[in-house]
């Protein structure tokens, strides 16, 4: 462990100090006059006596008595009224350096503070807290944070107790947990990708408030979501972790996820941290590999991948940011003081603390290259504006490695100070200086609340997205008798990559149809033997084909050179759609498909992504009509994994045909069905006054021409018409879930701030450009009714 330097709080030290002072006195003996030796002995004398007193009060500084002395009791940041801002500045300046590089490191809880743990990130339920490894673990200069414990309540608290007791300032440890789309063992939602398909930012708020309150209520103060990246290559396999290819609709749901989860205020029993990733451009790496260089300029960075994180920081004031493994233009990341600094902290004014990716900092030196060793890849981190690692390296090097570069000069001690005083803002935002432990009785009421399940319910309804349905094959009669569920995914509720479908209620399509359906004789068959399905199929009234993927295809580290269903699923398919019966396919995945061939003779396709713990109820209530569908897609689907990338916001230059495709996508971003239709009309555009500043208001008449209650997702497009720096071909700009009667119509108003529409010109600054704009409104990313714009900013 590193040894705290307190020379002048010790008795050794103090000894050692007045030993030095008489050696020197006896030196200089010689050089004094009668009448100067009397004062130096009466002056030695006084110095030894005030220095005996001081040792005599000051109690050795070992962990047995490294609770916060009385005397601190009183210092401005133990003031629950101050300002957190003069908190810090107090502790910061009462901190040693050893005290501050470790409010820099996480820690691993489960594996080595705990008596039992069921696996590498969760403590046993009955696990005991043990103080003598957190003794030889921590000693006394306290914990930064903590991570993969998952603790009860009590756990929480034991932990958090010996902390405070055990550091001689009293700060409180943050404990860390995953929260993408459900916190633990609590409740399980639709995966983001899900999600973002009901375009419903209220939903996305309300899901970041239950997770926030689950794990809240456990004594975890802090969740690493959302993920913001866009997904612009559907070969990665952290598609599904993502709202999708679009900056503007990504903003909008990560903000309102982030604002759920934090509140009005992080210092409650049932907010926390949320943590933005991976900042940034992660979601588009060269060849669809995760962790694989990003191409793009600086342009495209601001005006595109920024942009999807942007609202989550400037209006959701997000306390935590993680920053990546790649590198853009030979720029790591986690090295890279432009974004994480210039842009984050000096043009964002981001208060929280960035986190790095579990092994980024590492990288710096065993992948990019660009530090000569581990040690100065931890301080060239910090000194670009990372302030905590993720155990990438072992704790004492990494602490030993800070502690030398501010003492050789590498790293400065401003840096370090604006890291520590970042990781110790969020502490005393979260209020734990002022309570830092947790009712133990709040976890009964929060965990897998009924209000929490409902969340998960209705965000699993409105995330169906229907994307055929010939002959209005769909919605299924509820008369019907005979059904057979085929595929691998007919009978599991797949959740998707941070889940366990163990948890839950993991509804299956099968469970969910039966249920709905308990008159009905409904037969399931895997598909391993195709046959055998075929068989089962040419018994039924109508088959349900419930294909696509599962973790291990899908997820963190599963990327695909193919997007084709994975195994024998086309095969399968074609053969029971071949036996002749109506074919219903539905698609559980994480990413886009290839699924050229079921458009072509499937009649109805249901894209269900992974729906959470109700997905097989949503399914069930959707194909049979309790529940019409108005899921929209926020990530293209292409006809073949050549046109990669493709996404629909392209520049003009951008060319898609080729010598055996016309190139167009097979479903377009925005597109969806419904079981009713829908007119749009009266585009109307008002330009606001030249140089006043406002808004722009666009308005179109939506109405519901078929005999069916429906929502409907109005979307709004616009592009610049001619500008300094070419543009997309157009841009999501505006969009409006409403719910409509039969035969009913509805205003949609939008109304899109001039800042919106500002580009990264040729000169390398923000403008609103005056001239044309043509704007689209519609269902979809193809919508053809336009109008035009003549601003002048």
């Amino acid at each position: 462990m590193i040894k705290r330097r307190t020379p002048y709080r010790s008795h050794s030290a103090i000894a050692a100090r007045l030993r030095s002072f008489f050696s020197h006195a006896d030196k200089t003996r010689e050089q004094l006059d009668a009448r100067t030796l009397p004062v130096v002995r009466v002056a030695g004398l006084c110095l030894f006596l005030f220095a005996l007193l001081l040792s005599l009060s000051l109690p050795p500084m070992n962990a047995q008595s490294a609770a916060p002395a009385p005397s601190l009791s009183s210092a401005l940041y133990r003031q629950a009224g101050a300002p957190i801002e003069d908190r810090i500045s107090d502790l910061l300046r009462r901190m040693t350096l050893e005290e501050k590089v470790r409010q820099l490191d996480m820690y691993s809880g489960a594996t080595s503070i705990m008596s039992r743990h069921t696996d590498d990130t969760h403590a046993a339920a009955d696990a005991l807290f043990l103080p003598e490894k957190a003794e030889a673990l921590w000693g006394d200069l306290g914990v930064g944070s903590v991570h993969d414990l998952n603790p009860a309540p009590e756990q929480a608290n034991a932990i958090q107790r010996w902390v405070i007791a055990h550091n001689r300032l009293g700060i409180p440890a943050l404990f860390i947990e995953e929260g993408l789309h459900g916190f633990d063992t609590g409740t399980v939602f639709p995966a983001p990708i899900g999600l973002a398909a009901t375009w419903n930012p209220q939903i996305a708020q309300q899901t970041g408030a239950a997770i926030a309150a689950e794990a809240r209520a456990t004594g975890v103060d802090m969740i690493l979501a959302p993920v913001l990246d866009l997904a612009r290559d559907p070969r990665w396999g952290r598609v599904e972790e993502d709202f999708g290819e679009d900056p503007y609709l990504t903003g909008r749901m990560g903000l309102a996820y982030v604002r759920g989860a934090q509140g009005g205020s992080l210092s409650t029993d049932h907010t926390v941290v949320a943590e933005p990733k991976h900042f940034v451009a992660h979601g588009s790496p060269e060849g669809g590999t995760n962790t694989s260089p990003v191409h793009i300029g600086e342009r495209e960075l601001r005006m595109v991948m920024l942009r999807s994180f942007e609202p989550a920081i400037t209006e959701g004031h997000a306390m935590g940011v993680m920053a990546a493994y790649h590198e853009i233009d030979g720029i790591p990341m986690t090295a890279d003081p432009f974004l994480l600094k210039t842009v984050l902290r000096n043009e964002w004014a981001f208060q929280g603390f960035v986190l790095s990716d579990l092994g980024a900092i590492k990288r710096l030196y065993t992948v990019h290259h660009v530090a000569g060793s581990l040690a100065d890849a931890a301080c060239m981190a910090i000194r670009s504006g990372v302030d905590m690692q993720f155990y990438d390296l072992d704790h004492a090097p990494f602490q030993k490695a800070l502690i030398d570069c501010v003492h050789n000069g590498t790293l400065s001690q401003t840096d370090l100070d604006r890291a520590v005083r970042s990781v110790l803002r969020v502490k005393f935002s979260l209020g734990l200086f002022d309570h830092p432990f947790v009712d133990t009785n709040l976890n009964v009421k929060e965990h897998r609340a009924p209000a929490h399940l409902a969340v998960s319910l209705h965000s699993a309804l409105e995330s169906m997205t229907l994307l055929k349905n010939d002959n209005h094959l769909l919605p299924l009669a509820k008369t019907t008798q005979r059904i057979a569920v085929i595929g691998p995914n007919g009978n599991i509720a797949r959740y998707g990559d941070y889940e366990k479908e163990a948890n839950g209620e993991h509804i299956s399509i099968l469970q969910g149809i039966q249920n709905l359906l308990p008159h009905a004789t409904v037969t399931f068959d895997e598909g391993t033997s195709i046959p055998q399905a075929v068989a089962k199929a040419k018994d039924a009234d109508v088959v349900v084909m419930a294909l696509g993927e599962k973790l291990g295809i899908s997820g963190e580290g599963f990327d695909r050179s193919s997007l084709d269903l994975p195994g024998n699923q086309q095969e399968l398919l074609e053969a029971v759609t071949a036996a002749g019966r109506p074919v219903v396919l539905v698609l559980q995945n994480g990413r886009p498909l290839t699924i050229r061939w079921a458009k072509e003779h499937v009649p109805a396709i249901l894209e269900a992504w992974y729906p959470g713990e109700f997905g097989g109820k949503a399914i069930a209530e959707t194909l049979f009509g309790d529940n019409n569908p108005a899921g929209r897609l926020t990530i293209t689907f292409p006809q073949t994994i050549g046109q990669l990338p493709d996404y629909y916001n392209s520049d003009p230059s951008r060319m898609y045909g080729y010598t055996d495709s016309n190139g167009r996508p097979l479903f377009p971003f925005g597109f969806g069905l419904s079981y009713t239709t829908f007119r749009y009309d009266h585009l109307i555009v008002q330009p606001p006054a030249p140089g006043s500043g406002a808004d722009i208001q666009a308005t179109v008449e939506v109405t519901n021409t078929g005999d069916r209650p429906g929502d409907e997702v109005a979307q709004l497009y616009m592009r610049e018409d001619v500008g300094s720096v070419e543009t997309p071909r157009r841009s999501l700009e505006g969009f409006s879930r409403i719910h409509l009667n039969p035969q009913e119509t509805q205003t949609v108003t939008f109304h899109i701030p001039q800042k919106q529409l500002a580009v990264w010109n040729a000169e390398g600054k923000w403008a609103v450009e005056p001239g044309s704009y043509t704007l689209w409104a519609g269902g979809s990313s193809q919508a053809t009714l336009t109008a035009q714009l003549h601003l002048r900013p």
